[in-house]
């Protein structure tokens, strides 16, 4: 029961913050006009959560914190990514953007983007590698599976959850006639 019960808390306690993951996965959901079409984003945050989750107990955080010069790379591509990030918000027009149709991605620009602000997300990175990794050294065997599985079910539930409540959203907000 104690690996369930950490392993609910913690993905919680480090998924709910809201993120540039999360916004794009929520906003997926509200810009599609079928669920089923945001789905490809969903599926592709949850595997790649999955797969850092599942590197990070399977022992890459030992890994990855024991050479400083693979820990220092990662950590500036991190430091590009989200410079990269900033600069694309910063150079964003928002008076366009309410003049423009709304349009949603496509399934190969969902799958890329909802992988590039998945693994290459610093936050993400020290999330699983350096918290959900580490905690996972508490348990051995069925107790880290448990522990394992749990954080990545927390994941799915998430990311499913918001795709669905910004679908909701969309469509309970009233449309105004201009």
């Amino acid at each position: 029961m104690e690996p369930l019960l950490h392993g609910i808390m913690l993905a919680f306690g480090l998924i709910l913050p809201l993120g540039i993951q999360t916004v794009y996965i929520f906003n997926q959901g509200a810009t599609h006009k079928k669920f089923t079409h945001a789905l490809t984003a969903v599926i592709t945050a949850g595997f790649c959560d999955s797969l850092l989750i599942s590197l990070a107990v399977g022992g890459v955080s030992i890994i990855i914190f024991s050479i400083e010069w693979l820990r220092t790379v990662m950590f500036c591509i991190g430091v590009l990514f989200l410079t990269y990030m900033g600069w694309l918000i910063w150079k964003d027009n928002p008076e366009l953007k309410k003049q423009q149709e709304s349009s949603p991605f496509s399934s190969k620009r969902q799958i890329v983007f909802a992988a590039s602000v998945s693994l290459l997300n610093p936050h993400a990175i020290l999330d699983t590698i350096g918290v959900i990794g580490t905690s996972s050294l508490v348990y051995t065997g069925f107790d880290k599976w448990i522990f394992t599985l749990t954080c990545i079910l927390i994941s799915w539930i998430w990311f499913f959850s918001l795709a669905i409540t910004g679908k909701k959203l969309v469509k309970s907000t009233p449309v105004e006639n201009c």
